[in-house]
């Protein structure tokens, strides 16, 4: 007599063999993509936009006021950089990119015409302190950047 052997299913070993795969599998895929590295470059691409976006606003403010600055509460000595924020003081503290002015500069109501809202930085932002900075150097050029990028040494526009 013979006996016929019905294997159905899996056994224990080949489920835990193919287990074991996937979880090397994702290991490795894991370590390739690298969130933690990936959030930090978005939030530097974030903080590039930013720092566009407020000198295309200054600069709007200064042609509409025919290169007047005058109306800009932003500092007129070139040596001196400033935190963007509603903060009085404090915000030499937190910039690590510049050495800047200890009070904030409020420019929420200068370019309110020109930025639905005043950007923040991504990690770190508020309205108090933006963690951007911003001056208007010896040739007239705007300078913003911010003050804590992750992975990039330096983030700035000048124009």
């Amino acid at each position: 007599m013979e006996k016929k052997l019905n294997k159905q299913g899996f056994t224990l070993v080949e489920l835990l063999v193919v287990i074991g795969i996937i979880v090397i599998l994702f290991a490795v895929i894991l370590v390739a993509v690298d969130p933690a590295k990936r959030l930090q470059q978005a939030r530097d691409a974030v903080r590039q936009q930013d720092t566009r976006d407020f000198v295309e606003a200054i600069q709007e403010f200064i042609v509409d006021n025919n290169g007047d600055l005058t109306g800009l509460s932003v500092d007129s000595n070139a040596a001196t950089y400033e935190v963007i924020g509603t903060a009085g003081s404090g915000c030499d503290t937190t910039c690590t990119a510049q050495t800047t002015a200890a009070a904030c500069v409020d420019l929420s109501t200068d370019l309110a015409e020109y930025l639905a809202s005043v950007p923040m930085d991504p990690a770190s932002g508020t309205a108090a302190n933006t963690d951007y900075y911003v001056n208007i150097d010896a040739n007239g050029n705007v300078v913003v950047g911010a003050c804590d990028p992750e992975l990039a040494t330096a983030i700035e526009v000048t124009r």
